[in-house]
């Protein structure tokens, strides 16, 4: 939302400065994310001048361009090359010269030295839409004879420059989607930090009906999403261009002017915060507007050309016949006002922040309106918006108001009553901040005193604070005003803030792993909760369904429908489009929360129960592990380093790998898939090879391995684990190389865990150095070849210990497997 400085000005006196007016409303949560000097023409028309036409000829070599001489008021006459129809000599005219940057959108242009068909041009005549003074292209801007030479274009259109506030507008903060809204909240603020002002806005004490001559009945027949409807009827207007004063106010906030009418409706809804719409009171068939919904299928075309679908879901205005407008949202085609247009009849509505949020989001449309109508706007401040216009319709336009107002509004919404308790108020801030200053502060922010006793007050707060219906919510409002840096934190709760618990110690442990990670060459990422529905409703995934998803009820999209089951679609998201720009040799990690549906679990009384929540850490690895190196071979990712990255990853919290089961995964998202589980089935990470389907439906054709740390079970496990260190043993570890010739069905793992159960003491490590298939090996064989690592600590050990040691694993290793010595 953009606040221009000037304009906040009318409504609340003050004297800060831009910076300190910016300081002051994020302290009060309307968060200013930029301020920027800014003129009502980007540019500030630099580098253009009031120029005299003083020789005009045709060009020899065109039939359509003019060579002039031009008076620029410092020196010697320009020549210039024009194409304008218009251009004659004895013209004052607007010239951009050399250097000048001229705009058009986001694109510029400089004015320099050139030639047009042979003849050289020093500079440039221009026309409204190329300075961007107004919209006409049809010739060259032609000037009083007053107009003095030699002027700045600046000084000429009083050009002034202002401050752009930008404010982030929080959802619950829809009030302050004007410059009115932002103006209450800065007058609170003000006052309580004891400055001299006041809030104030035009009255309407112009209004007047001028005669009854245009009459337009109204038909709310859908009061559930339309809550209230006023419209009053001008006519004899005349549209054309707005005057300067309203254009710059428009064009400083980034909006494009467009004829008076629609820029009074425009500069109603950015001062007062009231969305209006103008209809062409001769295309209000029946002269009646009838507010309903429409029959399923009915098709509409909205003012950019674009057919739509309506349904039973779509608040339409219509007339007697057809319907106008999507309300709240977007104007129908024909139905706008025009040129041509001679009659208005100006709309001023509230309509359900849901039903047009949902129309939104449905037609894909998105405007200036709906986004108010969306958060909801002020239901009682309908009828001051629709006199203000009425007012700038007949002094901008030459209009005359032709009928009452007429307002149809069946349910008035009332305002929120709310008891609060001075020592609610205290005990919730942490700090007595006095009965005065509570009741200046509400008072201050609009809300109505009722009643008061010792111990609290009675308010009433006002109907466009949709969110303040609480004490808690109140005393939100009055901290924010107070200012949350006016409380002290006390010592005793400093203290308790510093004593760590279960979830410190699990931050810390995600912090330890994830600069571990990054030492790695990994690089973290982080994706939305939201989902695409179609990756768990169009698959034959076994581990995610649709069944078991935790579904958004009013979907932002359909590509944020649905809470993720898995970290790994978000990961492959980011891969396709790291590997589209050129970038593929990829390691990822996440660390992010999965959301699950269990209908079995779900009970009338505590349907709450059937959601569950779950922390996960998830890897991704993927092209070259080394490339480009003129001191190694290019050398491919593969499953076994990222096993290697799991596995520190375990040892660096404390899980001990051998207290881990490891099995095949039976998740058909891996081609190839190991799980790590504890004794009692619990799993602790999954880690594999990802399936070719999986990475087709993403267009990713390069491999991918994956892991899903359950790190919630990881944390569990090592939370009453102490991690010691000791010193490096002084007695020599020695090696040990068998040959085994197993089954083709039997795994490493398998071997590895035998291995360490048979001695769990002078063990230290079993590691596969090569595996042989093929010629001279039995049919269903091959052959591990596995180095053994044995140490003591205490001790150097001699040679029977050592084949104690491995003539016990060589029998367990045969008896269980079937293994024989190569």
């Amino acid at each position: 939302m953009n606040i221009s400085y000037k304009w906040l000005k009318e409504y609340v006196d003050f004297d800060l400065t831009p910076q300190e007016t910016a300081d002051a409303l994020t302290s009060v949560g309307l968060e200013v994310d930029a301020l920027e000097e800014v003129q009502t023409i980007k540019g500030g028309l630099e580098g253009l001048y009031v120029g005299k036409v003083l020789t005009c000829e045709s060009h020899p070599n065109s039939d359509h361009l003019h060579i002039t001489t031009v008076d620029l008021g410092k020196g010697e006459p320009q020549q210039i090359v024009c194409g304008a129809p218009n251009v004659a000599a004895g013209q004052k005219v607007i010239v951009a010269d050399l250097g000048c940057v001229l705009y058009d959108g986001e694109e510029s242009f400089t004015i320099k030295r050139s030639k047009l068909r042979g003849v050289e041009s020093l500079g440039m005549i221009c026309a409204e839409d190329e300075i961007g003074v107004g919209t006409d292209h049809a010739g060259i801007i032609v000037l009083p004879e007053d107009a003095v030479v030699g002027t700045p274009a600046a000084d000429y259109y009083h050009l002034e420059s202002d401050w752009i506030i930008e404010i982030d507008i929080t959802a619950n903060h829809g009030d302050a989607l004007s410059h009115y809204g932002v103006a209450r909240d800065f007058y609170a603020w003000l006052k309580q930090n004891g400055y001299a002002t006041s809030l104030h806005r035009p009255d309407c004490s112009a209004f007047c009906v001028d005669n009854e001559d245009l009459k337009i009945d109204v038909d709310l027949q859908n009061t559930d999403a339309c809550k209230r409807y006023s419209c009053i009827s001008i006519s004899g207007c005349e549209v054309k261009e707005s005057p300067e004063w309203l254009q710059n106010k428009l064009r400083i906030i980034g909006l494009r002017p467009i004829n008076n009418i629609v820029d009074i409706t425009n500069y109603i809804m950015m001062a007062y915060g009231q969305p209006m719409h103008c209809f062409d009171a001769d295309m209000v068939k029946g002269h009646k507007i009838v507010v309903r919904t429409q029959p399923e299928g009915t098709k509409f075309v909205t003012l950019d050309g674009e057919e739509h679908t309506l349904g039973a879901r779509d608040l339409s205005i219509c007339n007697a016949e057809d319907p106008m407008c999507i309300a709240g949202i977007f104007g129908g085609k024909g139905s706008g006002t025009y040129d041509t247009t001679t009659n208005v009849v100006l709309e001023s509505a509230y309509f359900h922040p849901t039903w047009i949020r949902k129309s939104t989001r449905r037609h894909g449309l998105s405007t200036d309106a709906s986004y108010r109508f969306e958060r909801g706007i002020d239901p009682n401040g309908n009828i001051y918006a629709l006199k203000q216009a009425a007012i700038l319709c007949k002094e901008l336009a030459g209009g005359k108001i032709s009928m009452q107002i007429k307002d149809v509004y069946p349910e008035p919404i009332e305002g929120f009553n709310v008891d609060l308790s001075y020592e609610y108020v205290h005990n919730l801030i942490g700090k007595e901040i006095g009965k005065e200053t509570i009741k200046e502060i509400v008072t201050s922010l609009e809300m109505k005193i009722v009643s008061e006793t010792n111990e609290g007050i009675s308010i009433v707060v006002p109907p466009y604070r949709s969110d303040v219906q609480r004490p808690c919510d109140v005393v939100e409002d009055i901290l924010r005003i107070y200012g949350y840096n006016n409380v002290e934190i006390p010592t005793q709760l400093k203290s308790s803030l510093t004593i760590a618990g279960d979830e410190d110690k699990k931050h810390r442990l995600q912090n330890l792993v994830s600069e571990q990670l990054v030492g790695c060459g990994f690089n973290e990422i982080l994706n939305n909760s939201l989902s695409k529905l179609s990756y768990y409703a169009d698959n034959d995934y076994n581990a995610y369904s649709l069944d078991t998803t935790v579904k958004v009820m009013n979907p932002l999209s359909a590509d944020l429908g649905v809470m993720r089951q898995t970290m790994l679609f978000g990961g492959l998201e980011s891969i396709l489009r790291n590997v589209n720009r050129k970038s593929s040799n990829l390691r990822f990690f996440e660390v992010g929360n999965t959301y699950k549906y269990d209908k079995s679990k779900w009970t009338e009384e505590d349907p709450a129960r059937a959601y569950g929540q779950e922390q996960h850490m998830a890897l991704w690895l993927t092209g070259k592990r080394v490339e480009g190196s003129w001191i190694h071979p290019d050398e491919d990712s593969s499953f076994y380093e990222l096993m290697a990255y799991v596995k520190n990853i375990f040892a660096h919290v404390g899980l001990g790998i051998n207290k881990l089961v490891l099995e095949k995964s039976d998740n058909n998202i891996f081609s190839k898939g190991l799980v790590y589980k504890n004794r009692g089935g619990k799993v602790f990470t999954e880690i594999g090879i990802l399936n070719n389907k999986v990475l087709k439906k993403f267009d990713i054709e390069q491999t991918i391995f994956y892991a899903d740390i359950y790190w919630d079970n990881v944390t569990k496990a090592v939370k009453k684990e102490t991690l010691e260190y000791q010193e490096i043993s002084k007695f020599p570890a020695v090696s040990r190389d068998l040959a085994l010739l197993i089954d083709k069905n039997v795994e490493f793992e398998l071997i590895e865990q035998i291995a360490l159960q048979t001695d769990k003491k002078l063990l230290k490590s079993v590691d596969l150095f090569d595996v042989y298939e093929g010629k001279n090996l039995p049919a269903g064989k091959k052959s591990y070849a596995i180095n053994f690592i044995l140490q003591d600590d205490t001790k150097t050990l001699n040679d029977k210990a050592i084949d104690a040691i491995m003539q016990k694993m060589i029998k367990q290793l045969c008896a269980k497997l079937g293994a024989e010595l190569r």
